[in-house]
């Protein structure tokens, strides 16, 4: 177990750092540069034309390391069945990831900041997180009961609980991408979050999850290579939306989806942030904060990126601590 997330961790951080080498000045040939709002931070305008859809690289990486371990277990005389969490949890994650390609490309094509619509957008997602339950619920993988952290009891739910989780999820991945507005950001917070799962499966004696957190983990690191401040690449909703998949996918995985609130509570903040914001302006006409989401209220506020990311990672790592003490306790 341990060279399994040693191995996947190594292999990723250096075929995703590989990757980006020589992705960016493919990007950059294709002009496949980022559009900056004109209503962001004004230092932002700096940043446009930076190559975007960087996130390409890191799920190349996860996905050979993911079907190189599947294969290797499977020739090994493993059960395929034993394996299908960690298939279903990957596929979350990639098949949100597209939807991040989809999106990305129509942005590029109509070289404007918006893509498809946030309609279209929920739709897919939607299908996608009800595609993944159905799944691990056919082989027994999840139940209509939750389980709360720390309590440690069990709520029945039984119809609701396929309500919960498809809001739980599609919650997640958008949350993340809100997350995704500085440099190394999201990679930052998504790597302490995916340590926490690592931390999980090694406490669980769970194979699966130690492979996939240490693969998100090493595409992280890598990624992060390019995308630390000044980025170099941006990983776009390509990347933004694979990671938010990633991480609320391994919290099922564990078979406590609920951890996720608070391993991941900075992308719930980032979220809520933004909808207090709206719902703020449409009644006063007036801003709650200087700017949503809160990264960059924080930036008008005077903080540098660096800090913003500083701060933040280290928020992650404290509510990580604390949702540790549910899985020792």
């Amino acid at each position: 177990m341990y060279i399994s997330f040693i191995s996947s961790q190594a292999a990723v951080f250096i075929v995703t750092a590989l990757i980006l080498r020589f992705l960016i000045p493919k990007l950059k040939s294709l002009k496949m540069g980022q559009k900056i709002l004109d209503i962001g931070p004004r230092w932002h305008k700096s940043k446009e034309g930076t190559p975007t859809m960087g996130g390409i690289s890191f799920i190349i990486a996860i996905t050979a390391a993911v079907a190189v371990y599947v294969a290797v277990k499977l020739f090994g005389g493993c059960d395929i069945k034993d394996q299908l969490p960690l298939i279903f949890t990957f596929g979350l994650a990639l098949l949100n990831g597209l939807i991040g390609i989809f999106d990305d490309s129509v942005k590029l094509t109509k070289k404007q900041n918006e893509g498809i619509s946030a309609s279209q957008k929920l739709i897919l997602q939607i299908l996608v997180a009800a595609i993944y339950l159905v799944g691990m619920r056919a082989f027994g993988f999840i139940s209509t009961a939750l389980y709360l952290p720390f309590i440690g009891i069990e709520l029945e739910l039984g119809i609701f609980y396929y309500i919960f989780a498809i809001v739980l999820i599609v919650g997640i991945v958008n949350s993340a991408n809100l997350t995704d507005g500085i440099d190394g950001l999201v990679s930052s917070v998504s790597h302490i979050i995916m340590a926490f799962f690592a931390f999980c499966a090694f406490r669980l004696g769970s194979e699966g999850l130690g492979v996939i957190s240490g693969a998100a983990m090493g595409g992280c690191l890598g990624f992060l290579v390019y995308n630390s401040h000044p980025a170099r690449v941006f990983m776009g909703d390509t990347g933004s939306l694979f990671l938010g998949g990633m991480t609320v996918g391994a919290a099922f995985m564990m078979g406590s989806p609920l951890i996720i609130v608070l391993a991941g509570l900075i992308f719930i903040i980032e979220a809520m942030s933004d909808i207090i914001q709206v719902l703020y302006y449409k009644k006063t006409k007036k801003r709650f904060f200087k700017m949503a989401p809160i990264h960059h209220h924080f930036e008008k506020c005077g903080w540098s990126e660096v800090k913003v990311v500083t701060v933040f990672t280290l928020f992650t790592l404290v509510m990580c601590l604390i949702a540790a003490f549910s899985i020792i306790i």
